[in-house]
């Protein structure tokens, strides 16, 4: 069982920057492919980016790249979303979610889910 604990939310202006982490307890955190996705209210749950294990396999959606950063450090088993030129469509909860091998699809169901943060983005 992988527990994952997100941190980081909070209230911004559009503009401003946010540095979302996930925390994982898993001694195997290294293989899991990690991911952060977000459910703003009345809406459906959808994937913001995806990483693997190494830096350069990432997966972001359209409205993320080139805002967002996904990484992660596998010697702290924690993961990382740098989220610049926040908008206000951005407000949401933003979840983490850990897939074991073999990976399915990177936008589809995941093993293991994080309680969320809350982020909003005031204009």
């Amino acid at each position: 069982q992988v527990q994952l604990v997100e941190s980081g939310g909070g209230l911004v202006q559009a503009g401003d920057s946010l540095r979302l982490s996930c925390t994982a307890s898993a001694a195997y955190f290294a293989s899991l492919r990690l991911a952060w996705f977000r459910q703003a209210a009345g809406r459906k749950r959808e994937i913001v980016a995806a990483i693997r294990f190494g830096a350069t396999d990432t997966y972001y959606t359209d409205s993320a790249k080139g805002r967002f950063a996904i990484s992660r450090d596998n010697a702290k088993n924690t993961m990382y979303l740098q989220m610049n030129s926040l908008k206000p469509e951005d407000t949401a909860v933003y979840y983490c979610a850990a897939d074991r091998p073999p990976y399915g699809l990177v936008d589809g169901e995941y093993d293991y889910w994080g309680q969320g943060t809350q982020v909003t983005v005031s204009s």
